[in-house]
């Protein structure tokens, strides 16, 4: 029987080195050496902790359609981390409160939608 394990995620981009910086800074990660237009990567730190490896494929399309896949990050403070995101070039899509739960969901330089969630 063979198995397989996770080795990271890759986002199709226009520009990898920015969209590679912005997920670096507001995961408070490095970026790999060598970071250019085509290529970029986001290391993982240790994985059970920070997650996998992201890299950043310029692709010649641009983002026509919401993701199909998206990020949730949690903070305990979401207004100092969504004005600190936003510092770092995000964009507010909506702010959602319902059912006791908060959330924002915010478009990185690309237009990349992610959730950052109250806990």
């Amino acid at each position: 029987m063979s198995s397989n394990s996770m080795f990271g995620i890759g986002f199709d981009t226009h520009d990898a080195a920015l969209v590679g910086r912005f997920w670096a800074a507001a995961l408070g990660r490095q970026l790999a050496d060598g970071a250019d237009a085509d290529n970029a990567v986001v290391l993982a730190g240790d994985i059970a902790t920070t997650g996998p490896r992201l890299a950043f494929h310029q692709v010649p399309e641009g983002k026509t359609v919401k993701n199909r896949v998206h990020f949730d990050l949690a903070t305990t403070d979401l207004d100092s981390e969504a004005d600190r995101l936003q510092q770092l070039g995000a964009t507010i899509v909506r702010d959602v409160s319902e059912n006791g739960n908060h959330w924002i969901t915010f478009a990185d330089p690309e237009g990349n939608e992610f959730d950052l969630i109250r806990i």
